[in-house]
């Protein structure tokens, strides 16, 4: 059963009557009903703001880093543990193949339902998992492998025991060893991503946002309650805080957007996987035309480029 939001209402009802008609037996009544739906579509997502991508973002159908491994690769394997503590669930990593081509896959997993939700820690990882990721970004660059990260989560998990296991050192240490990784890198938004618990896997060599993905610092109700201390401006915040791959995109803080089905990925998730292998798989193609050093030197001038300053 498809859930809807608030901005979608008037799609419901049109999905709610081509249901009734098919019921009915009413053929005439369904084409005219699908032509209506398809129009109505256009209209409400045509013209998105930045609450209601937000909204799009957070989908509950909305696809994880798991269906995209599913969709796109084929005889993969899981691999697990940090080889130190634990093996964090919040944190997959899989090698296989796309398209023929050996990969690594390593993504950030929300989990559905309430008990993988909290198995998954809601897709906020702990250090461990960071130090799982490093670890598989290690592996795939001893062999050559190029590495597809799928951020997806509100943020690293600010527990007592994440701060005692060394969470912050665990984000650096990423950012530093990805940014010298010696084999290509691309990382892409697909959901939520929630500031160092981003970025911890979101220094690449392309960095990519899905349509009606998000990024930001913090999260727009936690900004809220920071400048009105009134978490209920969160769509005031949203668009203040310039999260949308959009605005990303003219801000030059991300490379591309990747377009995906008009009314959201959770509604066609095998059009938004292909979306997503066919870009990984021809800026692949690019990265691999350089030179290691080549590759390394261009990744860290993209990192020192990012922001902006003026001499006064």
């Amino acid at each position: 059963m498809s859930s809807y939001l608030d901005f979608e209402k008037s799609i419901k009802q049109i999905d709610d009557d081509i249901a009734t008609a098919k019921i009915r037996g009413d053929e005439h009544a369904v084409e005219i009903l699908n032509k209506n739906l398809a129009k109505e579509t256009l209209k409400v997502y045509k013209n998105l703001n930045e609450y209601q991508r937000l909204q799009l973002a957070r989908h509950p159908d909305r696809p994880y880093a798991l269906d995209y491994v599913r969709s796109l690769l084929s005889d993969y394997h899981e691999i697990h543990g940090d080889r130190a503590y634990r093996d964090d669930p919040a944190i997959v990593c899989f090698i296989g193949y796309l398209d023929g081509r050996q990969v690594v896959v390593i993504g950030e997993q929300k989990g559905r339902g309430t008990k993988n939700k909290l198995r998954r820690n809601f897709g906020m990882p702990h250090p461990e998992g960071y130090r799982k990721a490093l670890r598989v970004a290690k592996m795939a660059e001893k062999f050559n492998l190029p590495i597809l990260f799928l951020i997806d989560t509100p943020g690293a998990y600010p527990g007592v025991g994440a701060e005692e296991r060394g969470q912050s050192e665990a984000i650096a240490k990423n950012l530093y060893e990805f940014a010298y990784l010696k084999t290509p890198t691309i990382a892409v938004v697909i959901g939520e991503g929630g500031s160092g618990g981003a970025l911890a896997i979101g220094v690449a060599d392309r960095l990519a946002m899905m349509k009606n993905s998000v990024f930001s610092v913090i999260s727009p109700e936690g900004c809220a309650a920071i400048l009105w201390n009134d978490p209920s401006k969160q769509e005031q915040a949203t668009k203040a805080m310039k999260i949308t791959a959009d605005d990303l995109k003219k801000l030059q803080l991300i490379d591309d957007v990747i377009d995906e089905p008009i009314n959201g990925a959770h509604r066609d998730k095998v059009a938004a996987a292909k979306a997503l292998g066919e870009y990984f798989l021809t800026k692949l193609e690019e990265l691999e035309k350089l030179s290691i050093s080549e590759l390394i030197e261009n990744r860290m001038q993209k990192i020192l480029s990012i922001g902006s300053y003026v001499e006064s």
